[in-house]
């Protein structure tokens, strides 16, 4: 069986699996009874994820191609073979034929994975981009929460506006207003997380053929949603003052895109924190091409050291700018409560289509945060946030300086959830994913930041989410896998076994 991953394709790669292994079959190159490796060794080959072959393979037995058979493992079925289907006539239905194209686009395994990975009770995860559990504020949410049964509040159970409580979203004019920005209710709307604000600019503002301008590298969830709706993506790179606006401003000139997006403040991936100088060049450019600007705020809260820089929002005077941030990030996760600012025209139209996906945020969630806004709960949380992620990543920090092979580089980020590292020449992220999995570390290679596909030789670790007693140790395990993987390097050959030559 020969099977190449073409990295450049617009294609998914497990839709790229799924059409060589069909065509193989149906061309009777691959004969009933021939057995297909195993999902993991397959993947291991492809330098792909499990998942990615995992979903592959149920495509093909959905469409009667293959089956299961215990002791032989996945094998091609003949077409008159109805073993495994039970007798003739009774048949699973013919998915690739009831799923709609659109969701042939999604590619979100990768976050399935980690979330999975981050339950598990025996690995250590420096991968998912979550709050630590430890530092949740339950005492008083537990409080909150009880005024809500103990005094029968039935508001915060019933249906809310769908731009949110005009309460919540007065509250959040205050907070707005301490950033810098002097807003209106009217222009803001409360959004189950901040990744609804995504798709919903998205599902606005995009076309199929539009071109939208991201960071590279940059949180991969916005790629996939960018791509879902049909546009192309096309990435400007950062370095430690953030994107490079003189990259940008060519390809404003060149492609005149429907979109920007950037994450300014202590960016997801790569922690880098946008100059002063390049956030107003950059509200410039917008404003002389006529380009809207999606400004992802998740983690500017979260400031370790100096003082934040204005947000781009602040410094757009015309409505160009549309705000995203969060309580997801330094509440908890759960709450699924997030909030934009933008013009009043911008909400409305935004709403329209929130209405139809969801009605309206949480109204319990709403009343939550409220209520831990206005007794001044939050401020002092945050505090308290700020100096405990502090502490994790100077122990991050110092673990990666003592136990790290000598040729990786990574940052001390100034805010934010994550640090950002090279890895030494030679060693692949996706190579290092399998043999972390051994030690029982977990993080997520750099390749899914990047939406040219490159990005192999970097990975994200998070620090806020493992215990704070496991940081070091993780971090020993990790770099002990870089290190077993250095030594061999150049041994073996992941690509010769059965016949797998992936493009790369």
């Amino acid at each position: 069986m020969k099977v190449t991953i073409n990295r450049d394709s617009d294609a998914p790669v497990y839709v790229q699996i799924i059409e060589q292994v069909r065509r193989q079959i149906l061309s009777g190159e691959l004969l009933p009874g021939f057995r297909l490796p195993a999902e993991r060794k397959l993947a291991e080959n492809l330098g792909v994820n499990r998942t990615t072959v995992l979903n592959a393979y149920s495509e093909l037995k959905a469409e009667g191609l293959i089956g299961s058979r215990v002791g032989a493992g996945t094998i091609v079925l003949s077409y008159l073979d109805e073993e495994l289907s039970g007798c003739g006539s009774s048949r699973e239905p013919q998915w690739n034929q009831i799923f709609s194209q659109y969701s042939n686009r999604f590619d979100s395994c990768l976050v399935q994975d980690l979330l999975m990975l981050a339950s598990r009770n025996d690995v250590i995860s420096f991968a998912t981009g979550i709050a630590s559990p430890e530092s949740g504020p339950i005492e008083a949410l537990e409080g909150i929460e009880n005024e809500v049964v103990n005094n029968r509040n039935f508001r915060s159970l019933l249906h809310t506006p769908t731009e949110g409580f005009i309460s919540l979203r007065k509250v959040v004019c205050g907070l707005m207003q301490k950033r810098g920005l002097y807003c209106r209710p009217d222009e803001i709307m409360i959004l189950s997380g901040s990744q609804q604000g995504i798709d919903l600019a998205a599902r606005i503002l995009i076309d199929p053929g539009d071109i939208v301008v991201v960071e590279e590298p940059t949180y991969f969830p916005a790629i996939q949603v960018f791509r879902t709706a049909g546009a192309r993506v096309i990435g400007v790179p950062i370095d430690d003052k953030g994107m490079n606006v003189d990259v940008l401003e060519q390809l404003l000139h060149r492609y005149r895109p429907k979109l920007i997006y950037t994450i300014p403040t202590f960016q997801n991936p790569s922690g880098a924190e946008m100059e002063l100088e390049r956030r107003k060049r950059l509200v410039r450019l917008a404003s002389k091409h006529n380009v809207m600007i999606l400004e992802d705020d998740a983690y500017g809260d979260l400031c370790y050291e100096g003082n934040l820089l204005p947000m781009l929002k602040s410094l757009d005077n015309e409505g160009y700018v549309i705000y995203l941030s969060t309580f997801s990030k330094n509440i908890y996760s759960g709450l699924r409560l997030g909030w934009m600012v933008a013009h009043k025209k911008i909400i409305r139209e935004f709403a329209s289509a929130k209405q139809l996906i969801d009605l309206h945020s949480s109204s319990l969630s709403q009343y939550i945060v409220e209520r831990f806004i206005e007794n001044g709960s939050l401020e002092a949380h945050l505090n308290k946030v700020c100096s405990e992620y502090r502490t994790r990543r100077d122990i991050m920090y110092k673990a990666l300086a003592k136990y790290a092979p000598k040729d990786l580089i990574w940052n001390r980020p100034k805010g934010g959830y994550y640090f950002w590292c090279r890895l030494p020449d030679g060693i692949s992220s996706l190579k290092l994913l399998a043999k972390a999995a051994d030690y029982k570390v977990s993080f997520v290679p750099g390749s899914p930041f990047f939406s040219s596909g490159q990005g192999d030789n970097f990975i994200r670790l998070n620090f806020t989410y493992a215990p704070l007693k496991d940081i070091e140790e993780g971090i020993k395990r990790l770099c002990a896998a870089m290190k077993e993987l250095e030594a061999e390097k150049g041994n073996d050959d992941l690509y010769s076994i059965l016949e797998i030559n992936p493009i790369v």
